[in-house]
């Protein structure tokens, strides 16, 4: 009974005082948080009860009463009257202890001049959190009165040059700062002085700064409480002096993670014997770690080395005394093959994450799965990744020996044969990946069994030859399928169609077939992706109506046998990123439903039968990507088809548009990739293109453009851009643990238990683009379509001079010019294009020399000037210009010197001696005589044959038919022959 009298006292004592206490909290702080509650947006921190203590975002001493601390108001408060918002709301919280005002732009609507001087009121203060708030240097002065002040957060505010944290008067003095947080600021090296005074500071966070080149730390020995301290994400290469750092014998935390530094790990380290943590990730240390000071920091419980240049014995025998490591991390470096008689050891520690992925491997044929690997059972987090280790087996001892396993990553680790599993489920098993691998033969039927509460399963780019085992449809907790790429046959099994927790299918590049309704019905109402490209699918996708479908973001089913009209119900999918449906048999319009799907950013219905025009839709203004390639579209682009800023390809080739090409184009920021070829678009070149500065594709071959070259082309930059890829999103795994530290995809945290997760970019969709060069088509993506940059005007009616200034594109790779009516000569600036490869200015009216400064083009592999009118010697054959051939220059007569047949040192090649004349006039009369007989034998047979034709009706009713029959496939051969030709332009 004694506290609940001694809080009746203190209610007594402070109702004398004139304070007024009901419903559980102050009443003036009730109305203070009253007032604070109109600037909150979100419902979920409205007023939920009488008793303020109680509210989500109020926390209140469990003995006063009063609020101790205000959180979780992360960009909540939206002011957008100053008049109304007064921070002196603030004041009547005289114990407040805490208080987060993360991502609330307060400044703006407080005086200027002194915006944080209503918080040296608050004496009692100890944590303060101004996080992304615009603070700025001067308005901290006036923290001064918080000398309780033990927590203070300054993430995000673009802070720079110093600020004075000691000394007297308005200058800030919180003598009993403990952590200090500047996480991505501006500072430099010059604050690094500034903030070694505060000998109680024990937190020191500087992550993401101007911090570079040469940094003294120096000072920092009188940080002797100091126990964690983060330096990462700058562009520190080199310390002036290690003393300062490896003289903080209290430093628990380490991070230098994503700097610039070098060389060898500093040998002092090894002082820090407390050191619990350690991240020198991401920068270029040298050397074996097995004479470094790692080896004597036994009490590490977290190490990361990833992204460096260190050797690491694969034994790891390095670490045999760190009994109480948890987390190792050594991902892309050189991994070091050991005799044997090294590789097997009983370590001490039990690791819970082991990661050593994207290993450079160096003695290859010795290489094997760490040995230590067979004495951990404690494992939850295991990457092996991208490390060649020359055909191995599943390690299904991994499973076996670590029942509380959770993720195992072995993707492109060169596993071989069957799929051998574990004898005993694995009940913890999130997420298994092990694709692009070389497994075989079929999916094991007891694979679900094993691993029932799979959340994630990859198995792609394997040698799966089954059907889909159905089982996989019960696995209650599985939302991401991932069996693309293997040799799967048969249909969806239905179980899985109708699977109530996947969100991700991925089955693309396998033999499946079926009918594409229903298989498709229950999946496009209940996924986020669904991908089927590349099988066997057939039928109608027109003819039914789903249910409303909410999640749909990705649907690929193209190149597959699907037909009928585009489904109505699709346009209503509004969810939609990515939509494919191209290389089926799709027929009739693409009507103006299409603009409903307002966040589309992919879309594909190329290699179809679709006709008509295309609509205007205005409103889709994410699209990124489109493809209307090889349909039977019509009409002229006289109106603004799509208007997106956002747009990078726009790919209209193959069809039968006319009339010329529209100005508006030119409006569009970002377009990269322009492909028109194989219209009927006629007209001169517009020269608004010329605007287009983050162009570096542009096909316009096959059409009817007349005019001149346009000088402005040679001003286009044809910078390589990114354009490669669409990625909409991700998806997240997570599960919890107790050891865990921040590594990019994966997060961990030695504080306590963290949600840890790893993310998949499920909804990233590559780009591919159909380019000619190099006298074939071919169709680019990924890295390779991000570097590629050329011009293609190949057949079209374009005349006069190739312009000089085209040596000025030194970006291009490819110019295909050829089959036009250029004349002139070849401007002997094309030098200057370094990066070229394919040069093309064949069929065309060219005349004089060939300069011989084109051998400077060092980078060309594939050049032709044949059917032109040059003269003169060949350039010299050296470089790229010793490997071309006569082909590269025939149709120009008047060309000489090698690899032609003809010498340029004057004179015809000698002709074989005149006959006499007595044998030719023996010849020619032989040749009358010989005519003579010809035509007479003919006049005969073809008199017999018209005779007997008029006598018998039969016989000339069947010759009729016969003579109609080979016309016909006279003509097809043609077309079909015709088609072969570069300029052969198609009419549908």
């Amino acid at each position: 009974m004694g506290p609940t009298w001694l809080r009746l006292l203190l209610i007594s004592v402070l109702a004398l005082e004139g304070a007024v206490w009901s419903d559980g909290c102050w009443d003036e702080e009730r109305v203070a948080l009253l007032q604070l509650q109109q600037f909150l947006t979100d419902i979920e921190y409205s007023r939920e009860g009488p008793d303020c203590c109680e509210w989500k975002w109020v926390e209140c001493n469990i003995t006063t009463r009063r609020v101790i601390q205000l959180s979780s108001l992360w960009g909540r408060l939206k002011i957008k009257d100053s008049n109304l918002f007064n921070v002196s709301m603030f004041l009547p919280f005289e114990e407040l202890r805490s208080l987060d005002l993360y991502g609330n732009n307060l400044v703006g609507y407080v005086d200027n001049e002194a915006p944080l001087e209503w918080l040296s009121k608050l004496g009692s203060f100890e944590s303060l959190d101004l996080t992304a708030t615009n603070m700025k240097n001067n308005f901290l002065l006036h923290l001064g009165g918080l000398s309780s002040l033990t927590t203070l957060i300054l993430q995000q505010n673009d802070l720079e040059g110093t600020i004075h944290l000691q000394g007297n008067g308005r200058q800030l003095s919180l003598i009993n700062l403990e952590e200090i947080d500047l996480t991505s600021n501006l500072f430099n090296n010059s604050i690094m002085e500034k903030l070694s005074g505060f000998s109680n500071l024990k937190t020191l966070n500087m992550r993401l700064n101007r911090l570079n080149g040469l940094v003294d730390l120096k000072e920092f020995c009188a940080l002797s409480n100091l126990d964690t301290l983060d330096l990462s994400s700058n562009q520190v290469n080199r310390f002036v002096t290690s003393k300062g750092l490896c003289y903080l014998n209290n430093l628990e935390e380490l991070s230098l993670n994503g700097n610039a530094l070098g060389g060898a790990v500093a040998p002092c380290l090894d002082n820090l014997t407390s050191l619990r943590y350690l991240d020198i990730s991401n920068n270029h240390f040298t050397g074996n770690i097995a004479s470094t000071p790692l080896v004597n920091l036994t009490t590490l419980q977290f190490l990361s080395l990833s992204n460096n240049q260190l050797q690491v014995p694969m034994s790891f025998r390095s670490f045999a005394n760190h009994s109480d490591l948890k987390v190792l991390l050594a991902d892309q470096n050189n991994m070091v093959a050991e005799p044997t008689a090294f590789q097997t050891w009983w370590p001490k520690f039990q690791l819970k994450i082991f990661s050593m992925s994207n290993c450079m491997i160096e003695e290859h044929e010795n290489l094997q799965l760490p040995n230590f690997l067979y004495f951990q059972h404690d494992l939850r987090d295991v990457d092996l990744s991208y490390c060649d280790f020359g055909g191995i087996r599943f390690p299904h001892w991994l499973l076996e020996n670590n029942t509380r396993l959770e993720q195992l990553y072995m993707i492109d680790t060169s596993i071989v044969g069957p799929l051998f599993l574990p004898s005993h489920p694995s009940f913890n098993l999130k997420v298994f990946d092990i694709s692009n691998n070389k497994v075989h033969h079929d999916i094991p039927r007891n694979f679900c069994s094993l691993f029932p509460h799979l959340e994630g399963l990859f198995m792609s780019k394997n040698d799966f030859k089954t059907d889909i085992p159905p089982c996989l449809g019960g696995l209650r907790r599985l939302q991401m399928l991932d069996l693309s790429h293997n040799d799967l046959s048969g249909e969806i099994p239905e179980e899985l169609r109708m699977s109530s927790s996947l969100a991700n299918l991925l089955l693309s590049n396998n033999s499946l077939s079926g009918k594409i309704i229903p298989t498709v019905y229950h999946l496009i109402i209940l996924l986020e992706e669904l991908r089927l490209d590349g099988n066997k699918f057939e039928g109608e996708i027109s003819y039914f109506s789903p249910i409303s479908i909410k999640n749909l973001q990705v649907l690929d089913v193209s190149d597959n046998e699907i037909s009928g009209e585009l489904p109505t119900w699709l346009w209503d999918t509004i969810s939609l990123k990515i939509l494919d449906f191209s290389k089926n048999n799709f027929e009739g319009p693409i009507t103006m439903q299409l603009c409903n799907l307002i966040n589309l950013e992919f879309l594909d219905l190329s290699s179809n039968h679709l006709s008509g025009t295309i609509p205007s839709c205005s409103n889709l203004q994410r699209m990124r990507h489109l493809h209307l390639a090889n349909n039977r579209l019509s009409g002229t682009l006289s109106n603004a088809i799509f208007t997106s800023s956002s747009l990078v390809t726009f790919d209209l080739s193959g069809n039968n548009f006319t009339g010329r090409i529209p100005n508006w184009i030119s409006t569009l920021p970002n377009l990269s990739v322009l492909l028109l070829k194989e219209n009927q678009f006629d007209g001169e070149f517009p020269l608004q293109l010329c605007k287009l500065q983050s162009l570096s594709i542009l096909d316009f071959s096959r059409n009817k453009l007349s005019g001149h070259l346009p000088s402005c082309l040679s001003n286009l930059t044809l910078k390589p851009s990114e354009k490669s890829y669409v990625d909409s999103g991700g998806y997240v795994f997570d599960f919890f643990d107790d050891v865990m530290v921040d590594m990019g995809l994966t997060i961990y945290n030695l504080t306590g238990l963290v949600s840890v997760y790893r993310g998949y970019p499920f909804t990233y969709h590559e780009e591919e683009v159909p380019f000619s060069t190099k006298g074939a088509t071919y169709t680019y993506k990924g890295n390779i379509l991000d570097l590629l940059s050329a011009i293609d005007l190949s057949c079209n009616q374009l005349t006069g001079i190739i312009l000089p200034g085209f040596g000025n594109l030194s970006e291009i790779r490819g110019l295909n010019l050829s089959h036009n009516n250029l004349t002139g000569p070849i401007p002997s600036t094309f030098s200057k294009l370094k990066q070229i490869e394919s040069l093309d200015l064949s069929y065309n009216n060219l005349s004089g020399r060939i300069p011989s400064e084109l051998t400077e083009m060092t980078a060309l592999e594939v050049f032709s000037v044949a059917h032109n009118n040059l003269s003169g010697p060949l350039p010299d054959r050296k470089n790229q210009f010793g490997t071309f051939d006569e082909s590269n220059y025939e149709g120009n007569p008047l060309l000489c010197g090698p690899p032609l047949n003809k010498s340029c040192n004057g004179g015809d090649s000698p002709t074989a001696p005149n006959a006499t004349s007595s044998e030719e006039e023996h010849g020619h009369i032989d040749m009358v005589d010989f005519f003579i007989s010809f035509a007479t034998s003919y006049a005969i047979i073809f008199l017999t044959t018209i005779l007997v034709l008029h006598i018998n009706p039969y016989w000339r009713r069947a010759c009729f038919y016969f003579i109609e029959d080979r016309s016909i496939v006279c003509y097809f051969f043609i077309v079909d022959s015709l088609r072969q030709l570069p300029c052969f332009r198609r009419n549908i």
